[in-house]
């Protein structure tokens, strides 16, 4: 199958398949200590946040998700305008299509000229590296005008994919000489299995700016790939670490100057302020952005995005928190 056909059969059993795992999160282990005398107007509150030197409108990354077809044109284009006019971050998927056919850059071409001034991050998986010279990296980042590079690692994805890879060696090493070559950051993401604190500290000493724990408790990229297969392996439909395991593990590491992004099962605004508590720096959502553009367009979009940034105002409000920069660990309780 071609990448391009592989890249449609994604998005559509993400948007529509029954692909999620059975285990959680994790995020239902913490209620929230509620103040009942906040003191606060809420007006007053401000939910912006910092990621890599920049002040966005609400921490709130749009994790990359799609590109290298031609149906990505629209999808990119709704959220890349929206992005825009939010203040938000966002990533591209997989820049590996566009590589192989250049006919396909249009789709990833789109998301710059509908953002000009937004930051937006290329994105290209681990395995792939070894293969790829300075000048296919730089051919990624300069269609869009990337303001980041985003690293995924993806395994478990791969070796359930029928054309998927199965070479894994090298991929640190890379990692690391892109982080002293390269002007622009980079940033490393897991694809739904998560990030250990172990291999994080190992990802922040090679020199990433920003590991994304993408954990287990979302999308199942297992049950995507063996919903697409015609011998389907799904032993490991729920392998992975849960996103508050991966949280626990990284913001102990306490590594000055490197920051940490929630993904992995994010479906509310209370889910993205316990990640804050827990230690992220922001939080990323991938499969409820495209679910709503792919439902109701640019509307349903920005309906989504508006119930979660007036929930989360709420929920710091409930806690007497000013900012959201304010939250941390001592306003959650862990249930027994």
């Amino acid at each position: 199958m071609s990448i391009q056909n592989r890249k449609k059969d994604h998005v559509s059993l993400c948007v529509s398949g029954n692909v999620n795992y059975e285990k959680t999160t994790g995020f239902e282990q913490y209620d929230f200590l509620h103040n009942a005398l906040p003191e606060i107007a809420l007006d007053d509150i401000d939910v912006s946040a910092e990621l890599l030197g920049r002040r966005f409108s609400f921490p709130l990354f749009i994790s990359s998700m799609t590109g290298g077809y031609s149906g990505a044109v629209a999808v990119n284009e709704i959220i890349a305008e929206f992005c825009e006019s939010r203040n938000l971050p966002f990533g591209v998927g997989s820049q590996r299509a566009m590589l192989e056919r250049p006919e396909e850059r249009a789709s990833f071409r789109i998301a710059r000229e509908k953002a000009p001034t937004a930051f937006i991050a290329a994105n290209i998986g681990g395995c792939q590296l070894p293969q790829l010279t300075g000048d296919d990296i730089q051919c990624m980042l300069d269609v869009i005008e990337a303001n980041a590079l985003i690293i995924h690692l993806n395994p478990l994805q791969e070796l359930m994919q029928p054309e998927g890879d199965r070479d894994f060696s090298h991929v640190l090493e890379n990692i690391e000489r892109l982080c002293r070559q390269l002007e622009v950051p980079v940033m490393v993401k897991e694809t739904g299995a998560g990030i250990s604190g172990l291999v994080a500290a190992k990802l922040y000493k090679a020199g990433a700016a920003v590991v994304d724990v993408a954990g287990a408790g979302g999308t199942s990229w297992s049950r995507v790939e063996n919903a697409r297969a015609s011998d389907p392996n799904s032993l490991f439909d729920d392998w992975g670490i849960p996103t508050v395991v991966c949280l626990e593990q990284i913001s102990a590491l306490k590594v000055p100057g490197r920051q940490l992004i929630a993904s992995g099962g994010i479906k509310n605004s209370l889910d993205i302020a316990k990640a804050l508590c827990l230690g992220a720096d922001f939080a990323a959502a991938a499969q409820p952005v495209i679910k709503a553009v792919i439902q109701d367009g640019r509307e349903g979009l920005e309906a989504w995005f508006g119930q979660l940034r007036r929930d989360f105002t709420f929920a710091l409000c409930l806690l007497g928190v000013s900012s959201a920069e304010g939250l941390n660990k001592s306003y959650l309780i862990k249930r027994q």
